[in-house]
């Protein structure tokens, strides 16, 4: 069967993972943020007959210090929110030109959010005025992991998501799906990141450990990842199978 055949009329669910390029410490790839929502849709779509993977949007918006190390780091290569407003109303315009009548965005990094948001919101209502009805949804990974999990994985205590970058979550989720991009030999020792209650522009690199990471990943695991990823997948693919 095409592509054409099983779009038309709205027979599939298009899901589209959307990333960023940015470090994530010394011991692990500039691409968690990409190759970790493709691997969840992936997987969420193989439990499904009506859904296809569309390939991901791997740049994502301006990493921020308080959660994502800051865009001064090497490495780390963002587009402006306009810009990725914008390719993502382009990409979800097109796939429902072909068709396509339902989207599930899936987003790997916490910055892109609002664009994202913002982008759904006037891809629906253009293809309403054009006579079309369609449906996006927008949801981030992370918020499909539960409080028994987190105690699993963080048995010492749970910082919090905004310190989670380059730490024992996504570690834990590369170690199990991209070992061969994870060197756990370089893992730098650090405490959670504290941060006044405001940001500052320019950003000020002094904020943030010189590894990047806002939390230690030393305590990762496959095991952790397995828990993580299996939880995610199941609720995903259970909301929207």
């Amino acid at each position: 069967m095409t592509y054409r055949d099983r779009v038309q009329d709205g027979g599939c669910r298009i899901l589209l993972p959307v990333g960023a390029i940015e470090q994530h410490g010394p011991h692990m790839s500039l691409n968690p943020d990409v190759l970790i929502p493709e691997y969840i849709a992936c997987r969420v779509a193989e439990r499904s007959g009506n859904m296809l993977v569309a390939p991901p949007i791997a740049y994502g918006y301006k990493s921020q210090v308080k959660s994502g190390g800051g865009n001064f780091f090497p490495g780390t290569t963002c587009v402006s929110g306009r810009a990725l407003e914008e390719y993502a109303y382009d990409v979800i315009l097109a796939y429902a030109a072909h068709g396509n009548r339902e989207f599930v965005l899936i987003n790997g990094h916490f910055e892109n959010s609002m664009f994202l948001v913002e982008a759904a919101d006037r891809v629906v209502k253009h293809a309403r005025l054009s006579g079309k009805e369609i449906r996006v949804v927008l949801l981030s990974y992370w918020d499909f992991i539960s409080e028994a999990t987190i105690e699993k994985v963080f048995p010492d205590g749970f910082s919090g998501w905004a310190v989670e970058h380059g730490g024992v979550l996504e570690t834990s989720i590369m170690l199990k799906i991209h070992p061969e991009l994870v060197d756990m030999a370089k893992v730098v020792e650090v405490p959670p990141a504290e941060f006044p209650p405001y940001d500052v522009f320019p950003p000020d690199p002094s904020w943030v450990a010189s590894s990047g990471t806002l939390s230690s990943p030393a305590k990762a695991t496959v095991q952790k990842g397995e828990w993580i990823l299996d939880e995610c997948i199941e609720k995903i693919a259970g909301t929207f199978g």
